[in-house]
């Protein structure tokens, strides 16, 4: 074979491979760009803003976009009592990729069932006001949450039972977020996927968690600016 073939053959080869490279990235991001609008389901669920199609059941079917971030809003230990509906008040477990962001350090939670009490009730990063809107408490209190939940995302949210999902909803909204780009995806408790990543382990019937496992973001109010 002479020099000329040879050089022939490798660059229809190159041609080849950039083609089918562009083909399967095209088809890819065709992909992506399918996802249902977020649509609240009915019920009860629904009285939590739970999405009617991307939920605890559907979730596996959307983990792993790189157009998206999934935040779960629930506390390591949260000081509520939700044994009392049968729920954990420790998180035992979390979705594969969802990294926790507790709702009770963005703003102060209202409406929880009277059986679980009071959640935390320390510093913020915002106060909900009368009509429903909020002020940030510090400075950096919007680009805090902007780094959370970036806007040029799409965000899955989750929880125990979906009520912090819901909230979470609500406050970004109502701070200018796109609700078309949020899902409220439900609980934790309720989740039978093939990507649990398990917290809980007992051990001669003592309770350990592994929170090791948990990309967790904590929110350190001492080296905040506060709005006074």
């Amino acid at each position: 074979m002479n020099k000329k073939k040879i050089i022939l053959i490798c660059v229809i080869s190159f041609l080849i491979g950039g083609l089918i490279s562009f083909l399967v990235f095209n088809n890819k991001c065709d992909k992506l760009s399918k996802l249902p609008l977020p649509e609240v389901t009915g019920g009860e669920r629904g009285i939590l803003g739970i999405d009617k199609n991307i939920n605890e059941a559907t979730i596996d079917n959307y983990l792993n976009r790189p157009d998206s971030v999934y935040r779960d809003m629930r506390m390591l230990k949260d000081p509520g009592n939700y044994e009392a509906i049968g729920g954990d008040s420790y998180l035992s477990g979390f979705v594969k990729g969802f990294e926790v962001v507790p709702y009770p350090l963005i703003t102060e939670v209202k409406g929880l069932p009277e059986a679980v009490g009071k959640s935390y009730t320390g510093k913020t990063l915002f106060t909900q006001n009368e009509d429903g809107t909020y002020k940030a408490n510090y400075i950096e209190s919007m680009d805090l949450l902007e780094y959370f939940f970036p806007k040029d995302k799409y965000i899955f949210l989750m929880c125990g039972g979906g009520g912090y999902a819901g909230m979470t909803k609500n406050l970004l909204v109502s701070l200018g977020w796109d609700k078309n780009k949020i899902y409220d995806v439900g609980g934790y408790w309720f989740y039978e996927g093939n990507n649990n990543i398990i917290v809980k382990r007992t051990v001669d019937k003592k309770d350990f968690y592994d929170f090791w496992k948990v990309n967790y973001h904590d929110i350190d109010f001492k080296n905040l600016t506060e709005i006074k």
